[in-house]
């Protein structure tokens, strides 16, 4: 059994989608962000950084003890290796997926971020930031559909952790500035991951966890985005 500590975010998402798809058994501990839940001892001794998902696997492969991690693509890539699907195991097959899974780590996820942060919930507007972020999530926008313009998915011809990590992300593009028309693969390829099984069942239980922005008022702003060192 596996838990995973949970919220209705992109990053959140990644996880049920595997768990959904691959089948596993897994039980869902909400954390609440727009609360502060993210900031409890117990979460923390989990995940250090406070932020969702994080997991604890207590049938880890090849037994053991319970193996607990937090950041989305290194939980991922545990889960995927832990039932060896999602991800190849040849060489060249595994390079495409990781170096696919790191692009949306370091780039597609924190750049949509920032474009959300600035474009809907920054108390003050900012043209160049908006601007900047916007911008920047087209371009990304662009590499993925060149990368689509000649196989189904971002790693090849099977469906990886790569595309479960990216999606996500996508899935707010109007937010983000954003038409999929002017990115034709990119369009087909979100649409057909939309229409797994995997993938609707995820979103729906997202609608079973949580109705309410994260960020509704002014307390959950200052929760989420009035962090310091301490």
């Amino acid at each position: 059994m596996i838990d995973l500590y949970y919220w209705t975010t992109p990053n959140g998402h990644k996880i049920t989608m595997f768990l959904e798809e691959a089948g596993l058994p897994y039980t869902i501990r909400p954390v609440n962000i727009g609360k502060g839940e993210q900031f409890e001892p117990d979460f923390l001794s989990i995940a250090p950084n406070n932020r969702i998902p994080a997991i604890v696997d207590h049938e880890p492969k090849g037994g053991g003890e319970p193996i607990a991690l937090f950041e989305s693509g290194a939980i991922l890539l545990y889960l995927a290796d832990k039932i060896e699907r999602f991800v190849p195991s040849d060489p060249h097959g595994r390079a495409e997926v990781l170096q696919w899974l790191f692009w949306q780590m370091g780039g597609l996820g924190p750049m949509a971020g920032q474009n959300h942060h600035f474009s809907n919930y920054a108390p003050e507007k900012i043209p160049y930031a908006i601007d900047r972020y916007v911008r920047e999530t087209r371009r990304l926008y662009g590499v993925m559909d060149k990368r689509l313009a000649d196989r189904p998915f971002l790693a090849g011809d099977a469906y990886s952790i790569a595309d479960m990590a990216s999606y996500p992300w996508i899935v707010p593009y109007e937010r983000q500035g954003q038409n999929l028309d002017d990115t034709p693969n990119l369009k087909r390829w979100f649409e057909a991951i939309a229409e797994r099984s995997g993938t609707r069942r995820a979103y729906a239980l997202s609608d079973t966890i949580n109705i309410v922005p994260s960020v509704s008022d002014e307390e959950s702003r200052k929760i989420l985005f009035g962090q310091g060192a301490r």
